[in-house]
């Protein structure tokens, strides 16, 4: 009787560990798929870092659509665990997004992740709806225009009906939604896009946050998001938290930075980065969220030990959920040089890469694949 009864309480502490575990959505109509994943990210998020890169299956350095190939397939054997898409464009009903892939190909490609065991992020550098100039375009009044009783309040919703229809595309094969990190109006404490610091008050910017969110959630039906929270620089908790929607509306904190040559070399990086993370990561855990590195990464890698020597420390030290570095596009004709943020076959860091790919920290596809974080 009375190993029935400590076998009973044993059974009891660890199903209150997992109750404890468990979070729910913002979304409190979130799909099981979609909180069945949220959940498996908390519980991951302390031991382990998701390694993602934005368009790996579209393009990488000198190739571009071919079938299952990644640059960093190429190099450790395996898929990143986080796979980046943006869906510029979808809003002006193109056919392309701003990289020039199909968005029936990022559908496609979304579900392959899916099918495989990774998980995939959206954001959506949208065009400027005041101007109709790029997202770059940093027009005041832009924001106000597109709020209820704004000039292109209209224009706006017409916009969201288009975004709609394409994440209500993303399906399963057995017709269930795929959930995906939906980040958008990221790097929202910049001030180069036109919804960043300088072109609307913090009032504005969340009441533009909570429109898309409830036209999404309420006019559309869409409940597979998990809502990203994404800031570029930040000095203190409380400017991170200037524009903040509230608890309610946002799942994952998360911040933008990047390593450049010369006055931001790597002890400014390092410096700057580990405050934000100790920020960030203090955040999340009175918030009960998760904290992500949403964009990071030094343009054609030129150090041959960055991803050992500087990524890696920072992210042994703080419970980051995952990682994402920016694309690799190759050589641009627009600036006359290479753009990429992950090592191809010959790059100088590759040898170091592998070394990276090798700490039991690091999720990539395989290893995340056997965590059934869909199930």
């Amino acid at each position: 009787m009375l190993c029935v009864y400590r076998y009973c309480l044993f059974f009891l502490i660890v199903l209150s560990s997992t109750i404890i575990q468990a979070q729910q959505c913002s979304d409190v109509l979130a799909t099981p798929l979609t909180q069945k994943l949220y959940n498996h990210l908390y519980q991951l998020k302390d031991a382990y870092t998701i390694f993602g890169h934005q368009d790996a299956m579209a393009y990488g350095v000198g190739w571009r659509g071919v079938a299952g190939k990644t640059d960093i397939a190429d190099v450790v054997n395996d898929c990143p665990g986080l796979y980046g898409w943006d869906i510029a464009n979808i809003e002006l009903a193109a056919k392309n997004n701003i990289d020039g892939v199909p968005f029936s190909k990022i559908r496609s490609y979304i579900q392959d992740a899916y099918a495989r065991g990774a998980v995939s992020t959206i954001s959506w550098h949208a065009n400027n709806p005041f101007t109709g100039k790029n997202a770059w375009d940093t027009t005041s009044q832009t924001v106000a225009s597109i709020l209820p009783g704004g000039v292109q309040h209209q224009k706006y919703i017409l916009w969201l009906d288009r975004v709609a229809a394409f994440l209500q595309s993303i399906k399963t094969v057995d017709g269930n939604f795929i959930p995906v990190l939906f980040r958008p109006f990221h790097e929202l404490t910049g001030d180069w896009f036109w919804w960043g610091k300088n072109n609307c008050t913090p009032a504005q910017f969340i009441a533009l946050w909570n429109f898309t969110q409830d036209y999404l959630t309420k006019s559309k039906n869409i409940h597979h998001l998990i809502y990203v929270y994404n800031t570029a620089d930040f000095e203190d908790a409380q400017s991170f938290l200037l524009r903040y929607p509230g608890d309610n509306r946002i799942d994952i904190l998360s911040f933008d930075r990047y390593q450049y040559e010369g006055v931001d070399g790597p002890a400014i990086f390092l410096q700057v980065m580990k405050r934000q993370l100790g920020i960030l990561t203090k955040l999340a855990a009175e918030k009960q969220k998760i904290a992500a590195i949403a964009e990071t990464g030094y343009e054609s890698i030129p150090d041959p030990q960055w991803w050992t020597s500087i990524l890696y420390p920072l992210l042994q030290n703080y419970p980051v959920s995952h990682v994402l570095v920016w694309r690799n596009a190759g050589f641009m004709k627009s600036t006359q040089k290479m753009h990429y943020y992950a090592p191809y076959p010959g790059q100088v860091s590759e040898a170091d890469f592998k070394l990276f790919y090798t700490y039991p920290k690091m999720l990539f596809e395989k290893k995340l694949a056997t965590k059934n974080i869909y199930q």
